[in-house]
């Protein structure tokens, strides 16, 4: 059995929380966080939990295996340090910290301790970001053209960080993972509208090896909630629309077909293929259950996590390149 600690009871603590307490390999030994409602609403949730204000309690405490970090993206790499410091295996939400450099620290920390260090990138552990990933590697698409995401949302607002910083992580660790691969450059547009010192609204352009290039597109000033990711291939295209209940893929056969002769009239002559969409079936629970039970596996086998430091480490280049950009604008 393996114990853990999380700090950070806000929006996604809880979820941390519950799914550790059901994991038949790990009990939440302690949890903490600065605000005594939140503390005293998890105490009566899981009454056999330690509650505290204090952070350190969870760092100091020998029993503890594992800490699980869900604060503010700016505190990350202290709470983080200290836990791989102390010899704590490290669970940290995406992203995995405010700079390059503070991830490369995080890593070298995890490295240097004999820890393992994973970065909470959920959709690397959702069925459908799985099944795509299956249908890429079978090369069923084709040689990939492009890949548009959008990521758009009214609100939720914050104070900390831009909407590149909240919202793309998602995608650029799919996109990512996807293509097995990071990109080789990065631009970005933005405009803030709300708060002038805060983007709210950016496109992110990215370039990766082969010709093929990625959209991400972020708004926390959208009516509609949008999750919506297509894959478009030589020999067919795939949307993934995560808000959809179900059918959440859908595969396109349809491309666009060029002569093999070029040095005729026919060069101008292409061919449109419009054939049948598949919906494949795909199963899966909770991801965030999926994520934390893999987390266990790599600790008791001793094995690489999906999602690890030099994962996250991509991910934050990327959001920290496109921070650059911006400013530049």
């Amino acid at each position: 059995m393996l114990n853990v600690g999380v700090i950070g009871c806000g929006y996604w603590g809880p979820n941390l929380i519950r799914n550790f307490d059901q994991l038949t390999r790990t009990s939440v030994l302690r949890v903490a966080d600065l605000d005594t409602k939140r503390l005293d609403h998890m105490k009566i949730l899981y009454p056999e939990t330690d509650t505290t204000t204090d952070y350190k309690d969870i760092i100091n405490d020998s029993e503890i295996d594992i800490v699980a970090v869900a604060t503010p993206v700016h505190t990350h790499f202290r709470f983080a340090s200290e836990a791989l410091s102390a010899g704590k295996h490290l669970f940290v939400e995406k992203p995995m910290t405010s700079s390059i450099k503070e991830s490369v620290k995080l890593i070298n920390l995890a490295e240097e301790n004999g820890r393992k260090l994973m970065v909470g990138h959920t959709f690397l552990y959702s069925a459908p970001v799985r099944k795509m990933k299956e249908i890429l590697d079978s090369g069923e698409l084709g040689e990939i053209y492009y890949i548009n995401s959008q990521r758009l949302n009214l609100g939720l607002f914050q104070q900390d960080i831009n909407v590149i910083w909240d919202l793309a992580p998602h995608d650029i660790s799919i996109v990512n993972y996807l293509l097995d691969m990071e990109p080789t450059q990065v631009g970005a547009v933005g405009a803030s509208h709300i708060n002038p010192a805060i983007e709210d609204v950016a496109i992110l352009n990215l370039r990766y090896e082969n010709n093929v290039v990625a959209f991400i597109q972020c708004s926390w000033l959208d009516p509609d909630k949008v999750r919506k990711m297509t894959v478009v291939g030589s020999k067919k295209m795939m949307v993934y629309d995560d808000v959809q209940p179900t059918e959440k893929i859908r595969i396109y056969d349809k491309a666009v077909e060029v002569p093999t002769h070029y040095d005729t009239y026919a060069e101008f002559h292409y061919s449109y293929k419009y054939g049948d969409i598949l919906i494949p079936k795909i199963d899966g629970g909770e991801p965030l259950r999926t994520e934390l039970a893999h987390f266990v596996d790599c600790i008791e086998n001793d094995t690489v996590p999906v999602s690890d430091g030099y994962n996250g480490l991509g991910v934050v280049k990327v959001l920290e390149k496109s921070s650059k950009v911006l400013k530049k604008a």
